[in-house]
């Protein structure tokens, strides 16, 4: 019973529409109606500016990274469910939240918040990767597939040289494989030369 109420929790946590909400609460507009449409960062930081984004970028890592330290609490130590599960069903949630029709964001920040919460050094990585990448690129959608590239390549080495995640190493796959599902209408755009580019890199 502890586990089913676990991932319920998590699914939960990730279906918050952090950018529906502050956007609807502090903008008094619904973003789904403006730009991509998409519950996301980006959507956020293109549409109502720099402060909201950063605070639903901020709202979205914690989702991941809240419900992947669920185990911790006190009343679900004992129910030996590995926490990698409880974030990837969290990234689930933030694709597909109970909360906005099951439209949600492209996974990106609320993943980090996962690799935050049980592996912080590939989140830093991620992280510092993030604004490199994007300087040359000047598009968040392709800087968010190659994070994917660079997590998994570093899981693949730090499994052979440092130490066997197995776990690690599966759940990577998977939000990597999330996030370029995501992202198939922004590689559609990357192609035909029409995707957006950040102005303020």
């Amino acid at each position: 019973m502890s586990t089913v109420i676990l991932l319920l929790l998590a699914y939960l946590l990730g279906s918050i529409p952090s950018a529906l909400w502050i956007g609807k609460l502090f903008y008094k507009t619904d973003i789904r109606k403006l730009g991509s449409g998409n519950l996301g960062a980006t959507n956020t930081f293109r549409t109502l500016g720099m402060k909201a984004g950063l605070i639903v970028s901020i709202l979205d890592i914690l989702k991941g990274t809240v419900a992947t330290l669920l185990p911790l609490l006190p009343f679900f130590v004992d129910t030996g469910i590995h926490p990698l599960i409880l974030g990837v069903v969290s990234v689930i949630g933030h694709m597909f939240p109970v909360f906005a029709n099951f439209k949600g964001g492209k996974a990106v920040a609320t993943s980090g918040g996962v690799l935050l919460a049980y592996h912080w050094p590939i989140f830093v990585l991620m992280l510092v990767s993030f604004f490199i990448v994007l300087k040359i690129s000047k598009m968040v959608s392709l800087t968010s597939m190659v994070l994917g590239v660079i997590a998994l390549t570093y899981t693949l080495l730090y499994n052979f040289f440092y130490k066997v995640d197995i776990p690690l190493l599966i759940v990577i796959v998977l939000l990597s494989s999330f996030i370029l599902y995501r992202h198939r209408t922004n590689i559609a755009r990357i192609k035909a030369g029409t995707e957006p580019k950040v102005k303020w890199m």
